[in-house]
């Protein structure tokens, strides 16, 4: 381990006054960066009547104005930035609720910051030199599967840099390459196990850190019992830098924040006032060394809760509970993040199909499904079946040009779907087990 990470990784078990000193210190910064150089964040904290010289303790976040997605889409794709382009050495995307995506960019010394945390994430599940890091986090816009990529670098682990999807290839690269580390969503790790009948003989594996989407203690018992290994949870995402955000120490009480780089706060999502430690509400999180897109208090939507007493590790940063769901209606299926809004996008760009649609989730094998179905026209339908098909195939396409995600697709005739009275039923959830299928 290098100084500079042995100096990052010892920050973590800092005295708490010392923490929040530092804290105070970077968000005053981040305040006259972004009042400098952001044009939204300027006018927003002008009219609030607030400098970087007011926010005098922490409580004072309270008064300043927070970040949405919606700040992402109306200023996009370069509106957020601090940083001239010109220094911006990185751009990633997420997906977006208008058929837009999420850009995010980084500086040098951005990637620099994501490779640490993403390297102090695997130090905390003990990885080193002499590891295999099994990464089948997608590569590419999304960032999970370049963060763990750079963070296990950073540690001198040997990088698989499998990514995701063809499963027969990553069954047989864990068992030649010996890997002991895998990196990959809880549902597909359950699924790599169930399709290759894998046991503790079969594998090298020790530790995994799993996230991009919701799991359970069930699922965790279920990873770990399947592959033999420690289950660690992680949480990130990539308007505040991708994973790193914090993870899971051993003692798998609550993720810990890496708060030397990300201030979390936990508030009411009706009332948007801070909430006592140990209640749920919704994620607030700002960024203290972003260059490219510093973040001032940014809505997360993810419901959890804060847990700011002692760890038996003896870290001192503070910890949030499982993330327990979301203030809006996003869905993750497959670790890709899915709006029903999306979906609407994209199919109504289709003049064959109507504007009337249902999604069906499913769980098969560990691994979550969504079948869309959508009326078509009525010259349509009288086609046949064959129009019915070329059309699913249509839709099917531009589902996955719009949102990234393969998804099947039933059209079905006109006046099929059923009609509600108010707010449409849009979801069909048929993924729990022993309990009755959700509508939404």
């Amino acid at each position: 381990m290098n100084d500079a990470l042995a100096t990052a990784v010892a920050v973590e078990r800092a005295p708490r006054a010392r923490v929040e000193q530092l804290q105070l210190e970077r968000v005053r910064r981040v305040i006259a960066l972004i009042s400098e150089r952001v044009p939204l964040y300027r006018e927003r904290l002008g009219r609030a009547g607030v400098r970087a010289e007011d926010v005098r303790s922490l409580a004072d976040l309270r008064g300043l104005p927070f970040t949405t997605k919606a700040d992402f889409r109306d200023t996009y794709p370069f509106g957020m930035l601090a940083a001239p382009l010109e220094d911006v050495v990185r751009i990633h995307a997420s997906s977006g609720t208008t058929g837009k995506p999420t850009v995010v960019a980084y500086t040098r010394r951005d990637l620099d910051v994501w490779t640490e945390v993403m390297a102090r994430t695997l130090l905390a599940g003990g990885v080193g030199r002499a590891d295999v890091v099994h990464n089948a986090y997608g590569y590419g816009l999304f960032t999970g599967g370049l963060g763990f990529h750079y963070g296990a670098e950073r540690l001198g682990a040997a990088v698989v840099p499998i990514s995701g999807g063809l499963t027969e290839r990553q069954i047989t690269a864990l068992r030649d390459f010996g890997a002991t580390v895998l990196c990959c969503t809880p549902s597909y790790s359950l699924h790599l196990a169930e399709e290759a009948g894998l046991t503790s003989k079969d594998l090298k594996l020790r530790v995994g850190f799993f996230g991009a989407e919701p799991w359970t203690e069930g699922m965790r018992q279920a990873i770990e019992s399947r592959l033999h290994l420690m289950a660690l949870n992680i949480y990130g995402l990539s308007e505040v830098i991708g994973p790193g955000v914090s993870v899971e120490c051993p003692e798998r009480r609550g993720m810990h924040v890496a708060e030397d780089h990300f201030l979390p706060e936990i508030v009411d999502p009706v009332t948007l006032q801070p909430t006592p430690p140990g209640l749920t509400g919704e994620l607030v999180l700002t960024t203290l060394t972003k260059e490219a897109l510093p973040l001032l208090r940014y809505r997360t939507r993810d419901l959890t809760a804060l847990d700011p007493g002692p760890c038996a590790c003896g870290r001192t940063f503070v910890r949030i509970g499982r993330i327990v769901g979301r203030s809006d209606d996003m869905l993750i299926i497959r670790g890709v993040n899915v709006y029903p809004s999306q979906i609407e996008h994209a199919l109504t760009q289709i003049p064959d199909l109507e504007p009337h649609y249902l999604l069906v989730l499913r769980r098969e094998r560990a691994l979550d499904t969504i079948e869309v179905r959508v009326e078509c026209r009525a010259e349509t339908a009288a086609a046949g079946e064959a129009a019915l098909g070329a059309l699913a195939t249509r839709a099917q396409r531009r589902i996955l040009e719009v949102v990234g995600l393969t998804a099947e697709v039933a059209v079905v005739p006109p006046k099929t779907i059923e009609r509600s009275v108010g707010k449409a039923k849009r979801i069909l959830d048929l993924r729990a087990e022993g309990e009755g299928a959700r509508n939404s």
